[in-house]
């Protein structure tokens, strides 16, 4: 016990120093819990609880009683904004992720906004994320990816006659060509395969918006609108008060914005075709549901990756987001699968493993910045050139948010409109609570190793190292995660 409380106390100490909370009447004179109106919606404060996916839902994405129980935890420290999750808008196979592609999905996810409305007292703005992404394969093992999976064609012959000095290999059978890839060294298959075959070895097989050689890639432009704004009409039909549309990070509608997507379609190449799918899947989405709901998106204000979209095109893209009518733009950083690390064999590549990855979501370990407000300078950079440009729309910042004085400096100094905090509320979901009664000093803070981060990754259910081993007296049933050594809701508080 001495040994935890030495390592907890190490931990705290690398955190940002708080040399007072605020008293309950500086709180609600700030200006983090003031209201703030997101298109036809209206906040009564500027916090914000970015979408983080839990791992809760079914193998077919219908709603659990876990995944309620995660919203409702969340909404009983009424936060001024509550983001659900990235929730599929495909009906596919996609694991225990939210889905939203199908009417049936809607019962489900009407369950997580009654949940949301009475815990918060009706105080907190309930929105949903929406996601598209592609398909990625797990990395093979060397055995299977040679004789199932590697298509053999004239150039890999060619090449592999080339590297082996012996020109037979030309018209040899294919099953004799894939068993000496079986049986070959590293070195040689690295000669052998095309840049993207070796990919697929190493990393396991990852559709790209680039291969518009594939039917269903090619067309997606077509696609793609509607679905996003079927979507967002059953978030409408469940109640939602809006929806985010993903646009950040490693997936579809991310991949056409960045700077790698050379499609030739004038859905590629420069960045004012790079941004016309993401208008038209707007509006789209605002034709389908009118101003019933806020539509607003999370895109990257950098990618964080070689050849990447940077801040002067992020810049651009928010331009020309709020000339489009966006209620809002939240912003973060990198997240990419094109840095990420290799997987070991049996397991998928995962998008936050490489620079970019950690810039989404650094740690106290990082550098001498650490991960504080480390990303909020995207958002100022941002909200300055809309503010310049004539535009109210309002600018979500997050990264590394933990303390009232971060989070109103930050409003203060015109860097955001909005503050949210993800990992800090994911270890004290009361914690906007706490300090709007002024009880700051019970505040639970997060230490900001990615401990969450890590169970993410494995697909696992997220929990807080600080709070998945707490259990109370009186307390009633808990929730526990699969393995039955973790708990699935953070701990009670009674204010």
């Amino acid at each position: 016990m001495e040994r935890k409380q030495e390592i907890e106390e190490r931990r705290l100490a690398r955190l940002l120093p708080v040399r007072r909370w605020p008293t309950r009447e500086e709180a609600e004179a700030s200006l983090w819990f003031s209201p703030i109106r997101y298109g036809p919606v209206q906040a009564r404060w500027r916090t914000w609880v970015p979408a983080m996916v839990p791992w809760r839902a079914t193998e077919d994405g219908f709603v659990t009683e876990a995944v309620v129980e995660w919203y409702r935890r969340f909404a009983m420290g009424q936060p001024g904004v509550l983001v659900v999750e990235a929730t599929g808008i495909r009906d596919i196979p996609s694991g225990p992720l939210l889905r939203i592609g199908h009417d049936r999905y809607i019962e489900g996810l009407r369950r997580i906004v009654e949940a949301v409305r009475e815990a918060s007292g009706g105080k907190t703005r309930l929105f949903i994320q929406l996601i598209d992404f592609l398909a990625i394969r797990r990395r093979p093992e060397k055995e299977k990816f040679f004789r199932r999976y590697l298509s053999v064609d004239g150039a890999l012959r060619r090449r592999l006659a080339e590297v082996l000095g012996e020109a037979r290999w030309e018209d040899a059978p294919e099953a004799e060509i894939r068993e000496a890839l079986v049986g070959a060294d590293e070195a040689t298959i690295e000669r052998v395969l095309s840049a993207r075959d070796l990919e697929s070895y190493r990393f396991g097989y990852r559709e790209r918006v680039t291969d518009v050689h594939l039917p269903h890639i090619r067309d997606l432009p077509k696609i793609l609108p509607g679905l996003f704004a079927d979507a967002a009409w059953r978030a409408c039909e469940a109640g939602f008060d809006g929806v985010e549309l993903h646009y950040a990070h490693a997936y579809t509608m991310a991949s056409f914005l960045s700077a790698l997507n050379d499609r030739d379609d004038g859905y590629g190449g420069r960045r004012e075709n790079r941004i016309r799918l993401p208008l038209e899947v707007y509006q789209a989405v605002r034709e389908r549901v009118g101003n019933e709901i806020a539509v607003g998106c999370r895109f990257l204000g950098d990618e964080v990756i070689a050849g990447g979209s940077t801040l002067d095109d992020a810049i651009y893209f928010g331009l020309r987001f709020a000339e489009a009518g966006f209620d809002f733009l939240s912003v973060s950083k990198g997240g990419k699968f094109e840095d990420a690390k290799q997987p070991k064999v049996g397991q998928a590549a995962y998008p936050y493993t490489g620079r970019s990855g950690h810039e989404c979501m650094p740690t106290v370990g990082m550098d001498e910045r650490g991960p504080f407000s480390r990303n909020v300078p995207l958002a100022a950079a941002i909200r300055a050139a809309l503010r310049e440009a004539g535009f109210t729309t309002p600018v979500i910042a997050a990264g590394g948010i933990s303390t009232f004085d971060q989070a109103e400096e930050i409003l203060a100094s015109g860097q955001a409109d909005a503050v949210a905090a993800a990992r800090q509320t994911l270890c004290d979901p009361d914690w906007f609570l706490k300090i709007r009664l002024g009880r700051g000093s019970e505040i639970r803070r997060c230490f900001f190793t990615n401990y969450c981060e890590a169970l993410d990754q494995a697909h696992k259910e997220v929990t807080c190292q600080r709070w998945d081993r707490l259990f109370f007296e009186g307390e009633g049933k808990v929730l526990m995660a699969k393995d039955g050594r973790r708990r699935l809701v953070a701990p009670p508080w009674q204010p």
